[in-house]
């Protein structure tokens, strides 16, 4: 039924194990410290801490990932462009796995940093689907 979708579920299955990496890590750098609370990050972390950063890229994640998952769902359903799907829903997923990558590397407070850039890039490319869905409706 879904066939043409192919390079969209792609970057679907790389969207949601993306977010399956980040919770593993978010997982061992917790349990890694000496005073672990199971599922309490300590208000006294912050950027300088791996164990804050990989807690808010997971947590970024699952503030903004269901919400293009979703999207992309009822693109499919729709019958947007198999191409233009794919297309976007790629850009999304690189977009969140170099903002991944960035969070984890990059301990700053600096607003907008590096990893803003591609938070953004995934917004808009979040923004542009939820568009082109309600033009879709208007045909």
């Amino acid at each position: 039924m879904f066939d043409h979708y192919l390079y969209a579920q792609a970057g679907l299955l790389l969207m949601l194990a993306t977010m399956f990496a980040q919770t593993t890590i978010a997982i061992v750098a917790h349990r890694r410290q000496s005073n672990c609370i199971p599922g309490v990050v300590a208000d006294s972390l912050g950027h300088e801490s791996f164990v804050f950063r990989s807690h808010r890229t997971y947590q970024n994640s699952l503030e903004n990932v269901p919400m293009m998952a979703a999207t992309v769902l009822l693109a499919m359903f729709m019958g947007l462009d198999a191409e233009t799907l794919a297309i976007l829903v790629w850009i999304y997923a690189l977009a969140r796995l170099v903002h991944m990558a960035l969070y984890y590397a990059i301990a700053t407070e600096k607003n907008p940093s590096p990893r803003s850039y591609f938070f953004i890039i995934g917004f808009i490319t979040n923004l542009v689907l939820l568009v082109m869905i309600a033009l879709h409706l208007q045909q």
